[in-house]
This record gives C-alpha cells, sequence and structure tokens, in this order.
C-alpha cells in the first residue's frame, strides 16, 4: 500500500504541465481548468484514508489547515446565502450549477494541497517530491522543443503536432508561435514555471543541494525555465518570475550575493569585463527577442493620455473591466458574497462605462448570441465577490500561515530545511502574484508547493526532529 501511495503521488507530480486534458468527464466545454494530475490524487486520497483508519499513518497537523477549514466553512455559508439572493439565470447557467461546478475545482484544488501534506514528512519525502515535480518539467522540455521545432523550422508540420496535441490537450498549438509546452496556452506555462518549477531551480542554485544524481540538472533546467518563459512572451508571467526572483534573493540570498562580490572583486579585470558582457548582452538579447512581439513593445511606446488608455491599448482591458465589475458585485454583497461561482449573474450590472466601446472583448460578452459567462479573473476579486470580507480574510490568513511555515524552514541550521524554506518563500511570493491574473481553485500551482512546505514543516514540528 506504501508504494501504491508513493507510485500514485508521483504520477501526480509528474502529470502536472497537463493543465487541460482532454477527458475530463462531467466538465463543459467551458471548463478549461482539466489538471491531468487529479486523477491519480484522486485514487490516492482514498488510499490514504484507508491507511489512516487502519492505523497504518497519521495526518499531519499543518497550521495552515485550521483558516483552510474555516475558509470552507465560510464558502458554504456564502453559498447557502448566495441561494437565499436567487440570481435571475444567465445565457441557460443557473445558480446550483454554477455553484457546482465551483465547489468542485475548490475540492480538486484542496485535493492537491491535502495530498501534498499527506506525503511530505521528512527530507527523503521532499527529495522524492521534487524528483518527480523536476521529471515532469523535463517532459513539459522536450514537448516545447517539439513545438519549436514545428513554429521554426521545416522539419515537423505545424500541422502533425497539432494532432499530437490534441490527442491530450482541449487547445491546439498557439497560432502566434507562442511555446505553450502542454499547458493550455502561453501564459498558462509561464505560470507554472514561476510558481512550481523555479521555486525549487532557484532554492537550489542558492543552497547547492540537489535531489538527482546527475549534479548539473537544475542548472540546466533552470537555464531551460528562464528561456521558456521568454518563449511564452507572456508579460504576466515575466513580471512573477522576475519579481518573484528578485525579492526571494534580496530576502534570503545576501550571503551569496556577498560571496559572488567577493568572487568578483578577486579576479582580474579581464574576467570581470566578460562577466558583465555576457550579463549585458544577455539583458540586451531578451529585450530584443521579446521586442519582437508587437503587444510586448507597445507597453514602451505608448502615446495614451491617461492610465485607462494605456491599459485598453495593452490588451488589458477586458481584465481591468472584469475587476472593477467584480468590485462592485462585492459592494453589493460585502459580508458573504454571493455565493462561490455566482459572481458572473451580477458582473455585466457593474461593468464600467469605458469598458462597453472600446474593449472588443467586452462587446463580444454582451452580444445577446453570446453563451460567454463572465469571470473576474483575478482571485483577490473573486474572493471579495463570492465569499465577501469574512472569507477573503480567511483565505489571506491561510496564504499567510503558509508564508510563516516557510520562515520556520528558514530558520532551521539544516541545508534542505533552508532549501525548502527558499523554495516556499519563492512559491509564495509567485503565487501571490500570479493570483491577479487567474481566479480557478482547480489550478494545482496554487497548492502543490506550499503542500509540501506545510507538510514538511508540520512534521518537524510534531517530532521536534530540527534536521527535518
Amino acid at each position: 500500500m506504501a508504494k501504491l501511495t508513493r507510485f500514485l503521488w508521483g504520477a501526480g507530480l509528474i502529470a502536472l504541465p497537463v493543465t487541460s486534458f482532454r477527458y475530463f468527464p462531467g466538465m463543459g466545454e467551458g471548463t478549461l481548468v482539466r489538471p491531468l494530475a487529479f486523477y491519480p490524487i484522486a485514487l490516492l486520497l482514498p488510499l490514504l484514508a484507508i491507511q489512516l483508519i487502519r492505523r497504518k499513518t497519521s495526518f499531519p497537523r499543518a497550521s495552515a489547515l485550521t483558516p483552510l477549514a474555516g475558509f470552507v466553512l465560510v464558502v458554504l455559508a456564502a453559498s447557502s446565502f448566495g441561494a437565499w439572493l436567487d440570481p435571475i439565470p444567465l445565457r441557460g447557467q443557473e445558480y446550483f450549477g454554477r455553484v457546482i461546478r465551483a465547489w468542485a475545482t475548490l475540492v480538486i484544488g484542496i485535493s492537491f494541497f491535502i495530498a501534498a501534506v499527506w506525503m511530505n514528512r521528512n527530507e527523503d519525502d521532499l527529495k522524492f517530491s521534487v524528483r518527480w515535480i523536476l521529471a515532469g518539467f523535463a517532459l513539459d522540455v522536450a514537448w516545447s522543443g517539439v513545438q519549436a521545432l514545428a513554429f521554426y523550422t521545416p522539419i515537423l508540420p505545424k500541422v502533425t503536432v497539432t494532432h499530437w496535441q490534441l490527442a491530450f490537450s482541449m487547445r491546439e498549438l498557439v497560432k502566434t508561435n507562442r511555446i505553450s509546452g502542454m499547458a493550455y496556452e502561453p501564459a498558462w506555462l509561464a505560470g507554472q514555471i514561476a510558481t512550481v518549477y523555479l521555486p525549487w531551480l532557484f532554492a537550489s542554485l542558492l543552497t547547492g543541494v540537489r535531489v538527482t544524481r546527475f549534479k548539473w540538472l537544475e542548472i540546466i533546467l533552470l537555464g531551460f525555465a528562464g528561456l521558456l518563459i521568454l518563449a511564452t512572451y507572456s508579460r504576466g508571467g515575466l513580471l512573477t518570475a522576475g519579481a518573484a526572483t528578485a525579492l526571494t534573493f534580496i530576502l534570503v540570498g545576501r550571503g551569496e550575493l556577498r560571496s559572488t562580490w567577493n568572487w568578483f572583486r578577486s579576479k582580474n579585470w579581464i574576467l570581470r569585463v566578460g562577466v558583465l558582457t555576457l550579463i549585458f548582452a544577455s539583458l540586451v538579447g531578451a529585450g530584443l527577442f521579446l521586442a519582437q512581439k508587437g503587444y510586448i513593445a507597445r507597453m514602451f511606446e505608448s502615446d495614451a493620455e491617461s492610465v485607462q488608455e494605456f491599459v485598453v491599448e495593452n490588451s488589458a482591458g477586458a481584465r481591468s473591466a472584469y475587476l472593477v465589475s467584480a468590485m462592485g458585485v462585492y459592494e453589493g454583497s460585502p459580508v458573504f458574497g454571493v455565493g462561490l461561482g455566482a459572481s458572473g449573474f451580477y458582473m455585466y450590472d457593474h461593468l464600467p462605462d469605458w469598458s462597453l466601446t472600446v474593449v472588443p472583448e467586452i462587446a463580444k460578452q454582451l452580444n445577446p448570441e453570446s453563451k460567454l459567462y463572465p469571470n473576474p479573473k483575478n482571485m483577490y476579486a473573486r474572493l471579495l465577490a463570492e465569499t465577501g470580507l469574512i472569507g477573503f480574510i480567511l483565505f489571506i490568513a491561510f496564504l499567510f500561515s503558509l508564508l510563516a511555515d516557510s520562515l520556520t524552514a528558514l530558520g532551521h541550521q539544516n541545508s534542505y530545511a533552508r532549501y525548502l524554506g527558499i523554495a516556499g518563500l519563492f512559491s509564495w511570493i509567485a503565487i501571490a502574484m500570479y493570483n491577479a491574473t487567474q481566479d480557478s481553485f482547480a489550478t494545482p500551482n496554487l497548492w502543490i508547493n506550499l503542500g509540501i512546505l506545510a507538510g514538511v514543516t508540520a512534521f518537524a514540528l510534531e517530532s521536534g526532529n530540527k534536521s527535518s
């Protein structure tokens, strides 16, 4: 049983790159977040429950589970309150149908978190998990290479690779020749890299910890992670990865910075000039590469006379309108919200006037023949609109309890504890930023790394084993 549970956990981790698995029963075509990893996790949790009943295992008392449980109770109350509000059906969508779908995504997300907490209790579990996470990333890198061959060379026909991708994904290759890996779209791949893979690779770089026998594997994968984020041309992904890297390095990398500076000062001027030239050339090359996409270059060439014009000009008008609309829904029901998944019933009433005429996506939404259902596309705005201020506070408390776990791990002297703490801090920063551009609970990115952090930290605190 123990070997089977480990196999299923590893299978879940290696399947993380597939975000929109084609064969997902009970989901309509409009449901884009369909993580393949949920299949092995759904098999894993009943086996863990059986082991718990047979007293072959115990459930770690992770501190983050308390605010998470409180959040779930508030979501239940908010859903009940939303049923009392009884919104008018919208384009064939009814309140209970949307709530059930929203609860399904929340259950999927929490399943990832509980599995991660349960399956990670010590250094060996941590190394096992990271190995399989990196194995999944290696597969993603390989598939991204296949996409690059189809986009930029005549070696593989694009139509052939599209057929291959449609065998497991709901979406064909992106027509703008942006790398999407096994994710639904390039922005999702960039988000995966920033929130799941980069944390472990960056922590390995700072601490020197290696979880495999191949000492250079993490460094090579770190290089590929940087290249893939560039190849996605995702502005949000670039910002998230860059800011999380910089903040984590500033907060925990001062020792490494001093060592690097001392090394740099000890070398002759030729080597110094060579290093600086390489860094400068890399930055210029990345900038020129990104400038090939007009929507990135527009950010630096805009002649907009207001923030509103700048936002619309840079293809962020729809997201801004959804954000304003969701906050309008929150103002109408600030305590309990309107029910999980139900914000879309009210959002059209709160769209800002400027978005009705200058944003094509909003015009498409308002088309009487449209079947679209609006979403906030911002986790924080969604929480406020659908669960009210109480639910929002409890979810933020859940996140900050995980930040405390990261700081606890950083306080240990063991190299693996510091490795865990750095990866946890990086993940926390990246996820906090990533939530500003997505609103789905079913995305594994939000739960996996933080669940590993919570599980190992809880075990260390329970047992008093500071080396864990």
